[in-house]
Parts: structure tokens; C-alpha cells; sequence
């Protein structure tokens, strides 16, 4: 697609409050802007809009049980001084911080904001609303903000979509070369988010916009077969990052992400901590569900103590995992004449 893409925000939307109509918003939206929908035009909307109308909005004053009720599992977890930040897979389908919970525009009700569990469905209701009324089809998206894997700050991607193409996949066609594409998938529902959220915008209480120039991708009878937003989520064997790489290490020696044990032996810290307070926990990993293990532990070693040789090796190999989640690399001594004890010293890991 060459032509131009034109995204215009629709302004002048006032506080929505639960039980609104959702169609009737942005119907004032589109009239302040002077704009009327055309066919093949694609509606973007912003989760934090739809959630206020469905009165997704809760007043626990505990952010931590909330975002846990909202998650289906951790992904990863790191301390931020007197607090915790998790990444989950959350029940409205995708990865992101704190499964979405939101307490910034909230409006005058405050609480935290939740997602729709089925984002999808709120498109397709708000598809046929406005269909029935401007008799024409357009596609819907509602988008919201995460940060990414690999990359720095935030985008807005698609949090659910209806009426049009999720992905453009490419896999089996030409480049401009004509050498043949293999991997190439666009995730053209995530890219008209982020273009959308370019005109509209948190701070400048711009909630919805219309993208112009795009009916290729809309679908002109949409059905239960079409991709959704929240099938552009990896799953299954597709998902190679189920796990941050500490939780990863940490789940292998019997220490799930966002669990009681977690809790106990402690979560890693995001920011500056000793390395006696990073050796102290890789040591309380390392002893997690060993009833004979001691350990005592210094600043620059450790030295443990078992009930058999074995045992004592097991330890040992638990504590260099352990340290490694720390940013640290556990080197082991010989074992004493008995076999039940060895000293392990504790050094920086090099820079990867």
C-alpha cells in the first residue's frame, strides 16, 4: 500500500463514565473533529476509555493482589525499592507490567483501572455499533500501552481488534528482489495502534482517532475464523521468552515467579543492592527445599555443608545457578577430606 495514511484525533470527548455508550462517545468525537466515518476507515480506541464504560474499576487499596487476580502467570519480577513489578500474562491475553493496571486517568472516581478480559469482543460490539449507525464498514482496534522485550520505553499496540486484518502475512510472496519471504508476518493491528496513539495521547486526553487510507485491511464480512488481537499473543511452543531469564533459572530450581516461595527467598532487585545482600539471597535460593543444607555466608564466599558428598554437590551446583540470577559467578573449592563441606567463592560476572 502506497497511498497516504491520514490519522486524525477525535478531541472533545468528555470524562466517560461507566454505563456510557460507547458508539456515543465517539460520535462526539467525530463531531467536534468535523469528521464522518467512511468505509474502510479503522477506529482506534483507547482500553482505558472502554474499561471506564464497563466500570472496570476497583478500589482495593492493594495493587499487588489486584494485579495478581488480573494475571494468568508471572513471567518475571524484580524489587524496585519498597515494592515489586511484575510481568504477566494477563487475563485480557497479552505480556505486559503489571497485567495493565492502571491508576493514572482515572477520572474523578480514582481506583485502579482494569482491562477487558475479552478485548476482542468489546471491538466486535462497538463494530456493530457503529455500522448500524453510519452504514458503513469500518474496522475497530483498542490498543494500549507496554514496553517491549529488547527495546526502551513504551508503544501502544493492539489489545484487541474486529473488521479487519490483524496480520499482513507475507510468508510465501516476493521482496522487492523477488527473492522469496520466509518469516516476514506484519503485525499491521499493533502498527495502526501505535500510529494512532501518535495523535491522540495520555497527557493531552485525547482517548480515540480515525485512521484513513487503510481499507485493504479491513474484512468485509468479519467472522469467528479471523484473527483477533489477542491471537498476535505467542503461546505454546511459539513462545520462547515464557519466562525472564532469572525466573527462568529460578523456576528450574523449584522457585516459581509471583508464588509464596518467591516471596521467602527473595526477589531479585532491579536496581543497586551489596553483594552481600545479592550472595545472601542466591544462598537462600540454593537451600530452598534442602532440610540438611547449611550455609555460611560471607561476603566474597560462601561455604556449605551437607549431610552426604552428594548432597554437598547438589548445593553446590544450586548456589553458581543461583548466583548467576544475581549477576554473579560462584567458583568452588575442593570439598573437605570428609566430603560434607566446600567453600565457594563469589566474584562479579563478566559483562555479556
Amino acid at each position: 500500500m502506497t497511498a497516504p495514511v491520514v490519522v486524525t484525533p477525535l478531541t472533545g470527548i468528555p470524562e466517560v463514565r461507566e454505563g456510557d455508550d460507547l458508539a456515543d462517545v465517539l460520535q462526539v468525537g467525530l463531531d467536534h473533529a468535523g469528521l464522518r466515518l467512511a468505509k474502510g476507515d479503522v477506529v482506534v480506541v483507547s482500553s482505558k476509555i472502554a474499561s471506564k464504560a464497563l466500570g472496570l474499576v476497583t478500589h482495593d487499596a492493594d495493587k499487588d493482589r489486584v494485579v495478581r487476580d488480573e494475571s494468568e502467570y508471572v513471567v518475571a519480577e524484580r524489587a524496585v525499592g519498597d515494592r515489586v513489578t511484575r510481568v504477566v500474562r494477563a487475563k485480557a491475553g497479552p505480556v505486559m507490567a503489571a497485567a495493565g493496571v492502571d491508576g493514572s486517568n482515572t477520572g474523578e472516581r480514582g481506583g485502579w483501572l482494569l482491562l477487558p478480559h475479552d478485548p476482542d469482543g468489546v471491538c466486535e460490539q462497538l463494530h456493530d455499533a457503529l455500522l448500524a449507525r453510519h452504514g458503513v464498514r469500518v474496522g475497530v482496534v483498542l490498543s494500549d500501552t507496554a514496553g517491549r522485550a529488547w527495546r526502551v520505553g513504551q508503544v501502544d499496540f493492539a489489545l484487541g481488534a474486529h473488521g479487519l486484518r490483524v496480520l499482513d502475512d507475507l510468508r510465501g510472496g516476493v521482496d522487492a528482489d523477488g527473492k522469496p519471504l520466509e518469516v516476514t508476518a506484519r503485525a499491521v493491528a499493533d502498527e495502526i495502534a501505535a500510529a494512532a496513539d501518535l495523535a491522540k495521547g495520555k497527557v493531552s486526553a485525547v482517548p480515540a482517532a480515525v485512521v484513513r487510507g487503510l481499507a485493504g485491511l479491513l474484512v468485509d464480512a468479519p467472522s469467528a475464523e479471523d484473527l483477533r488481537g489477542r491471537d498476535l499473543v505467542r503461546t505454546g511452543p511459539g513462545d520462547w521468552f515464557g519466562y525472564g531469564r532469572v525466573e527462568a533459572v529460578r523456576a528450574a530450581l523449584g522457585i516459581e515467579p509471583g508464588g509464596a516461595d518467591a516471596d521467602a527467598v527473595g526477589i531479585a532487585q532491579a536496581g543497586p543492592e551489596s553483594r552481600l545482600e545479592a550472595v545472601s539471597r542466591a544462598v537462600r535460593t540454593a537451600l530452598h527445599g534442602f532440610e540438611s543444607g547449611t550455609a555460611d555466608v560471607g561476603k566474597l564466599s560462601v561455604t556449605l555443608g551437607a549431610d552426604s558428598s552428594y548432597e554437598l554437590g547438589q548445593l553446590v551446583a544450586r548456589l553458581q545457578a543461583a548466583l548467576w540470577c544475581e549477576g554473579l559467578v560462584g567458583t568452588a573449592s575442593q570439598p573437605s577430606a570428609d566430603g560434607l563441606s566446600s567453600a565457594v567463592q563469589v566474584a562479579a560476572a563478566p559483562l555479556p
